[in-house]
């Protein structure tokens, strides 16, 4: 598939993207040829068929509140805007759960995490929404580390089997309290939904990380408890871990990738080093706790070698 003359052109997850819509939250593409195409379809009155389902040639996403969504082969994803949603919303679901199965059905490993870069290495931040991931790669981005990823660290495997981690969104979506807790103002920040003021997220863009993967070295699920502390995670558990933190999982079985998938997660658990690390989640403690885990990152010396 080649771009076509006229569409936007970016780069996300080391796929080149030619887009009908503009998508300033992307770096520009590099001119290869196009992997996804991104097609505007005519806006719709209402969204009548709300959630997931699956279709010959691909899936359907219907967001009530933003657009419906038509992904087929990996290759294109069709987008009819509800008549009236902002522009912001519509790309927010579009680079979210319409890209998350759009990876999907391209055999692509969409971790739901955040990933720095360590020593030309990644090391990535997996948990629950909320679970700090965004607030802790904000404070190795404010430390001069490079953010690889921000919700989403897509995962492909090179030939020698060395899972690979490709650059996400260039920008860190952060709560309230996690912006201000940074020293930063919240003035010229985008809300990263509109219309609905109890989300009380923002979009705080970061410079493009570039387009080439680099090799992931380890993940952290991180967890809630009264101190820090840090354990391997190993066979079983995590491969549960891994499965359960997939962006947009529930989608695996009814997308029909559900064998690959696992596969894809016992190649991971052969070729990272996995941890639990429990810690407080009070912003006041985030420096100590982060600043342990880069020392307990470091210290292993399998996993940054």
């Amino acid at each position: 598939m080649t771009a076509t003359q006229g569409r936007h052109l970016y780069s996300l997850f080391g796929l080149q993207i030619a887009s009908d819509l503009p998508l300033p939250e992307l770096p520009a593409g590099s001119g290869a040829p196009t992997d996804v195409e991104i097609r505007l379809e005519p806006p719709v009155a209402e969204v009548t068929e709300v959630g997931f389902s699956k279709t010959p040639t691909g899936a359907r996403l219907g967001i009530g509140d933003a657009a419906a969504f038509t992904i087929d082969h990996g290759r294109t994803i069709g987008v009819a805007p509800l008549s009236g949603a902002p522009a912001g919303n519509v790309r927010l679901f579009l680079l979210g759960s319409a890209f998350g199965v759009l990876l999907h059905q391209r055999g692509i490993f969409p971790l739901h995490a955040n990933a720095v870069e360590l020593d030309g290495q990644a090391v990535a931040f997996f948990g629950e929404s909320g679970a700090g991931k965004s607030t802790l790669a904000g404070w190795f981005y404010d430390q001069g580390y490079r953010v690889l990823a921000d919700d989403v660290c897509a995962i492909r495997f090179a030939d020698d089997g060395t899972p690979i981690a490709y650059p996400g969104i260039p920008r860190l979506r952060l709560w309230r309290e996690a912006v201000e807790a940074s020293g930063r103002s919240l003035e010229g920040f985008a809300r990263s939904f509109s219309g609905d003021d109890s989300y009380d997220k923002f979009d705080v863009p970061l410079p493009a990380a570039g387009q080439r993967g680099i090799p992931l070295a380890a993940a952290y699920l991180l967890g809630r408890g009264d101190q820090l502390r840090i354990a391997p995670l190993e066979g079983v558990a995590a491969a549960e871990a891994l499965f359960a933190h997939t962006y947009r999982g529930a989608l695996v079985e009814s997308s029909g990738s559900a064998q690959e998938h696992w596969s894809a997660v016992v190649r991971l658990i052969g070729r990272i080093k996995l941890f639990t690390i429990e810690r407080r989640w009070d912003l006041g403690h985030l420096r100590a706790d982060a600043g342990a885990l880069l020392e307990h990152a470091r210290s292993k010396a399998a996993l940054l070698s």
